[in-house]
């Protein structure tokens, strides 16, 4: 009876411990398939991208002057969008208050061309910004073409906000 017993515990507990080897399994595998893991590469980024007319340095200096005015006036538009859609929303609905900055610094720095916004996606090569590195590939982004656009250009991250960010403790604006 005794040996009855005890074997039957044992045999028990050897059950059990596969039971929960199994409900683990299952659990892990749950765990892997519905929660996503953390990573850079489920965020969604959106570029912005300055194409000078040309490489001309009057063309090459004004891209700069441009691109302060515009980033300047984007910051309050950007810094607090939560999401890739919100922030092609925004600046899809800023597209001419966009080019009326640009317009604006390229008439006051006495050229004659004008500017054009819009929304595609094209390649990028990697670039690191701090501790964030974006691997090469095809992005949406803002383009923001100054006159023919055919020059060399800047770019950098709207979304997340990368480019748009004030220091803390001061007006000035911090380009990653």
């Amino acid at each position: 009876d005794r040996y009855f017993v005890v074997n039957y515990i044992y045999e028990l507990g050897v059950f059990m411990k596969y039971i929960i080897g199994i409900i683990s399994a299952i659990a892990l595998v749950l765990v892997l398939l519905f929660c996503p893991i953390n990573s850079e590469s489920s965020v969604q980024y959106l570029r912005i991208h300055i194409r000078a007319n040309s490489n001309s340095y009057a063309d090459q200096s004004v891209k700069y002057k441009v691109k302060d005015a515009v980033v300047e006036e984007l910051i309050p538009l950007v810094s607090e969008i939560e999401s890739f859609e919100e922030a092609k929303k925004v600046i899809e609905a800023n597209f001419g208050f966009i080019e009326s900055v640009a317009d604006r610094v390229l008439e006051e720095n006495d050229f004659t061309y004008k500017t054009h916004a819009k929304i595609d996606n094209e390649y990028f090569p990697t670039r690191t910004y701090e501790d964030v590195t974006l691997e090469e590939g095809n992005y949406d982004a803002l383009i923001l073409e100054l006159g023919s656009g055919e020059g060399n250009n800047w770019w950098c991250i709207v979304f997340p906000a990368f480019c748009f960010t004030k220091t803390k403790n001061s007006d000035n604006i911090v380009y990653i």
